[in-house]
């Protein structure tokens, strides 16, 4: 029996190990690095080498296995690069694989995975301001997630559903499980997120919404929940694509706060690039203060090929009662 055994064994394992059933993947990523001169609200100014001034820099591996009858197994793990230092993540004690690290089925309902995922409200933010994901320049990203939202762009522990992008109505839904408490605290809650977005020829629409309990960032005191809704919409002229946006953010703590955020933007396209204009403004309301927060942004992105890109871009920021924010960079950019 004990020989039987091994024999099997052997067997098993070398048919797991064997090329043919692996599941194909691709490494890929981003690479951003700038020289800038910043100054934030209030602060001093100073010189630097930025890493991810208009894309975090990062690597990824993703792959999937053919199950048979149009099923498919999916996985995704993506790690944060500082190319300035050569660190891992966004900042100090970041996660390794904290951009994206989850697996699940794909088929013709579309795709379900478990682990740690983005959100739809993130993705909503991102994909309609000229922007993108630049934390350094997009008025939209630095306003709600530097500012009014205490949120992540991902959520541990989170189950996530997308339909087939092919699909003219594109949904998606997100939760997340509390991260575990010490023996006699209370439970903070679950996170729930979902977006809709209509795509049909020039013009792109969404509404995202969510509900957080539980971060991993800080959050005021007597912190209960925080709820988001954002509308978005862009349409492609050709000659110009016109972006917009609009949100609000109610946060209930000790004092409750309700801001009201909007964006508009455009992206023109100019010779083998693009001019890049963007305005957004947050004004965040507590029963005894008001905050504005305002932003402008302006940049032009040229691409030398369909994988490398040059830009150089301004922002200029105005919160009350400190002295004017500013940054000026240009960078480049490689995907891979």
């Amino acid at each position: 029996m004990s020989r039987s055994f091994v024999a099997a064994a052997v067997v098993a394992a070398a048919t797991i190990c064997s090329p043919e059933a692996r599941a194909q993947s691709v490494l890929y990523g981003l690479v951003d690095a700038a020289v800038s001169r910043s100054r934030p609200p209030g602060g001093e100014y100073q010189y630097q080498l930025d890493s991810g001034d208009m894309s975090r820099s990062f690597i990824g591996f993703r792959g999937s296995e053919d199950l048979g009858g149009g099923l498919r197994a999916v996985f995704k793990l993506e790690s944060y690069i500082r190319i300035d230092n050569g660190d891992a993540g966004v900042y100090a004690g970041d996660a390794f694989w904290g951009r994206d690290s989850n697996v699940g089925l794909s088929g013709e309902f579309g795709t379900t995975v478990l682990g740690r995922s983005v959100t739809p409200f993130y993705l909503a933010t991102v994909n309609f301001n000229p922007f993108g994901d630049s934390f350094a320049f997009s008025p939209s990203l630095r306003q709600y997630y530097a500012g009014a939202l205490v949120d992540d762009r991902s959520w541990n522990n989170s189950i996530s559903y997308t339909n087939n992008p092919s699909d003219a109505l594109r949904i998606s839904v997100a939760a997340n499980a509390a991260p575990p408490q010490p023996a006699g605290a209370p439970d903070i809650g679950r996170n729930y997120g979902g977006s809709v977005a209509y795509i049909s020829g020039p013009l792109a629409a969404t509404l995202a919404i969510e509900r957080v309990k539980n971060t991993p960032f800080p959050v005021p005191a007597s912190f209960s929940r925080q709820l988001a809704i954002q509308a978005g919409a862009a349409y492609d002229f050709t000659f110009m694509r016109i972006y917009g946006q609009v949100g609000r953010v109610e946060t209930d703590a000790g004092g409750d706060t309700r801001t009201v955020l909007y964006q508009l933007g455009t992206a023109v396209p100019i010779g083998n690039g693009l001019v890049l204009l963007s305005y957004g403004s947050s004004r965040a309301r507590t029963p005894s203060s008001q905050i504005t927060d305002r932003t402008g942004s302006i940049g032009y992105d040229y691409f030398l090929s369909k994988s490398t890109d040059v830009y150089v871009a301004a922002m200029r920021e105005k919160t009350f009662m400190l002295s004017s924010g500013n940054t000026l960079a240009g960078g480049v950019r490689l995907r891979f």
